[in-house]
């Protein structure tokens, strides 16, 4: 039977309820414009999984404390102004079946808003003297920089080394989970061999995260993400990179020349999985994802039974094997 999120955040259910108030507090504004955003952004909140990430992290090492509280607050105003950018950058006019700030607003507020969040975050630091938790966070802001730069450049090279999808997801999507972990522990003073290994337990549950939302390209899911979106990007993910690496070169001749002119027809669409398919690149993505959970498993096997400890466990389980 697979375990809900109300059951993972049963262990910090007091905290979440009162983080949720604690970050309203931290969007106020007297600009009205700004302010009916703000209110905006907050109903359309999501699951709160990386605020969720920071406190149990906490838990895992010892008390949770207010400074936790400021360290979770500052993880989702940063992931909230790097989805708002991201929808202008992609011109995406929804998210979570929501209109998106730019369809609503436009883009020029939009990007506004998502630096008025980023400066909220370094400020809510900078108050409470919390430099360790805003190194951290800058840190992972730099790499997801990268991370997308270093996707576009390879993108057009139409590249198919899995050295090289390793390191774009291990900056973009990764960085930001680890930075979770990593401030949890670090926000109640914990040992730095923990805060590393939570900070690489984070790391390891990014990059399964990160297989198992390229999967979703692959299949039919309820996610609301058209089947191909990746490929008409010419981002190259897992499954199509190890497809591409273990065939022959006509084959990987003729597969390339299809992606170059992907249109996201149905012929196209069902060509492609039939190869991927055949070469086996959604098991081995599978097994890829499966390896890493393990590793962030054995991660987290370190640390004292614990609810918390439990509730990690069952947050990653339920990551991996989510249907959105």
């Amino acid at each position: 039977m697979s375990i809900g999120l109300e059951q993972i955040k049963a262990p910090i259910s007091n905290e979440m309820r009162e983080f949720e108030t604690k970050f309203r507090d931290a969007m106020r504004t007297k600009v009205g414009l700004l302010d009916r955003i703000m209110t905006y952004i907050v109903k359309r909140k999501g699951k709160q999984i990386r605020p969720m990430l920071v406190f149990l992290s906490a838990g895992v090492c010892g008390p949770i404390s207010d400074k936790t509280f400021r360290g979770a607050t500052l993880v989702e105003l940063l992931h909230t102004a790097t989805l708002i950018h991201d929808d202008v950058v992609d011109e995406s006019l929804q998210r979570r079946s929501l209109f998106s700030i730019n369809a609503l607003w436009k883009n020029k507020i939009a990007v506004l808003v998502g630096d008025y969040l980023l400066a909220r975050g370094l400020l809510l630091s900078v108050d409470n003297e919390d430099f360790d938790l805003l190194k951290i966070s800058s840190t992972a802001v730099r790499l997801m920089s990268e991370g997308e730069l270093l996707q576009l450049e390879k993108s057009r090279m139409m590249n198919f080394r899995e050295d090289v999808y390793f390191d774009i997801i291990r900056m973009k999507t990764a960085s930001l989970i680890a930075s979770c972990c990593a401030m949890g522990a670090q926000s109640i003073h914990a040992g730095i061999e923990q805060v590393e290994k939570l900070r690489l337990f984070g790391e390891k549950v990014g990059i399964a995260f990160q297989i198992k939302d390229d999967l979703f390209d692959y299949e039919e899911s309820g996610t609301g993400k058209p089947g191909g979106l990746d490929i008409k990007e010419k981002k190259l993910t897992l499954p199509i990179i190890y497809a591409l690496n273990n065939c022959s070169d006509a084959k990987r001749k003729s597969i390339l020349k299809l992606i170059n002119n992907f249109k996201n027809e149905k012929s196209q669409l069902q060509e492609l999985f039939k190869f991927i398919d055949e070469h086996g690149g959604i098991k081995y993505a599978q097994s890829k994802m499966a390896s890493y959970q393990q590793e962030a498993f054995d991660l987290l096997d370190t640390f004292p039974e614990s609810t918390y400890r439990n509730s990690l466990r069952d947050l990653v389980l339920y990551t991996t094997s989510r249907n959105y």
